[in-house]
């Protein structure tokens, strides 16, 4: 769960990206937007949609979908989603195409009903296990890389990109800042025991360039709240907590409205006041329910503990 929403923040901030790991070759890859988009009238969301720019009219839609899970029904709901979507769309030429990534093809849950689907051109399955025998991984293809290696590889690794971003940032696909920003944000998720001060050495950070990114001035006014000069650190570990546990509760109360419909005002609250590991542990638990009274009693005997 924690993987498909760094998926989707990395996809929002750099979007070309997912066009590149595709191969789908377009005008002004630069140009497109990702976004969810709700359609009308149904239940449906889509998580993700890689929108053109107008002035390349002739560039298609991309329906994009991260899925790091098993999941027997996810073939039946993407292509729902998408067909409907092409539906309430009624009168547009415009191209499409799709894109499912997985980690790896042992988690894919193939539907026979859907194998003709399969073997368009317009529809691209990645399986980021790949990339690991790339022999020449652009910068974007280094950084999905990281959300799947192995966690002690990933430190290296994230080192190898950041010495490469400083040492030569004119060949970069996207600002030298932009790109450290994810790079942080990888870290802060596959290796949450490092502390600010040690991602700020692997990534070669100044004290002036810790004081520019997007973690520190999202909490550094926190900071100063507390009254602590010293206390940066502290207010950097503790707004980055806030951030993963309201990202994870948002992922959560999507995933069960997905499969259990709308839930009741009461315990949509109840989850909103989990803590970050109590929505991680949900986020495993809900796999295993098949009606809402399965979510029901996982509240109650989570308030009675």
């Amino acid at each position: 769960m924690k993987t498909d929403t760094l998926f989707y923040r990395l996809f929002q901030a750099y979007p070309a990206l997912a066009l590149e790991v595709a191969g789908i070759v377009v005008d002004d890859p630069q140009g497109y937007q990702f976004r969810a988009e709700e359609v009308k009238e149904t239940a449906f969301r889509l998580d993700g949609l890689l929108i053109p720019p107008p002035t390349t009219p002739q560039a298609p839609l991309v329906f994009l979908e991260a899925q790091m899970q098993e999941n027997n029904e996810f073939y039946g709901r993407f292509w729902a989603e998408l067909f409907l979507y092409l539906y309430r769309r009624a009168g547009s030429d415009q191209a499409w195409q799709a894109m499912v990534i997985y980690p790896d093809r042992a988690t894919e849950r193939p539907d026979a009903r859907y194998a003709p689907l399969f073997a368009l051109p317009i529809v691209h399955r990645i399986y980021l296990e790949d990339l690991a025998k790339h022999p020449a991984p652009s910068v974007g293809l280094q950084l999905l890389r990281l959300l799947v290696a192995k966690p002690e590889v990933v430190r290296q690794q994230a080192q190898h990109l950041a010495q490469q971003a400083h040492t030569n940032p004119a060949a970069l696909p996207l600002p030298l800042s932009a790109l450290l920003n994810l790079l942080e944000t990888v870290l802060v998720y596959r290796l949450p025991s490092l502390t600010p001060v040690e991602i700020q050495a692997m990534l070669g950070l100044t004290h002036t360039d810790l004081k520019q990114s997007r973690f520190y001035q999202e909490v550094f006014e926190e900071g100063q709240k507390e009254g602590l000069e010293k206390g940066l650190e502290k207010g950097l570990e503790k707004g980055l907590e806030k951030g993963r546990r309201e990202e994870s509760i948002s992922m959560v109360l999507r995933l069960l409205q997905r499969r259990l419909g709308a839930l009741p005002s009461v315990q949509e609250e109840q989850i909103r006041r989990l803590s970050l590991a109590q929505a991680e542990t949900l986020a495993e638990a809900l796999l295993d329910f098949r009606t809402p009274q399965d979510l029901a009693a996982w509240l109650e005997e989570l308030m009675a503990a």
